[in-house]
């Protein structure tokens, strides 16, 4: 926790070399939050209209051979799991440059 004050003394002291920096980091770190909001709101709604992965009794009879499952690859449903894993890996990556920009180093700060 200790190395984490770097963090908290770029948010509230305003310690930074110059104001124009100062209104950089705020931009950018506001700008990455919204986008990391908004990454992670798509995925949940596009969670949620997913269809789940049982089909209840219809399972036991062991046939599994319709026309859904010959075009799985091109039915809705894999599209929706292609475009969860696409807003997971941005939120992933926004999540990392995000946290990789609070160092004070790459600011000009000495912690």
């Amino acid at each position: 926790m200790h190395e984490m004050m770097p963090i908290f003394n770029l948010l509230i002291s305003g310690e930074f070399p110059s104001d124009g920096l100062e209104l950089f980091y705020r931009i950018i770190s506001a700008v990455l939050l919204v986008a990391m909001a908004i990454s992670a709101i798509v995925a949940i709604v596009i969670v949620l209209f997913q269809p789940g992965n049982s089909t209840g009794i219809d399972a036991l009879g062991g046939s599994s051979e319709t026309f859904f499952g010959k075009n799985k690859g091109r039915s809705m449903e894999s599209k929706m799991k292609k475009w969860t894993a696409i807003s997971l890996i941005v939120l992933g990556v926004l999540s990392i440059v995000f946290y990789i920009l609070q160092f004070p180093a790459i600011w000009g700060i000495a912690a």
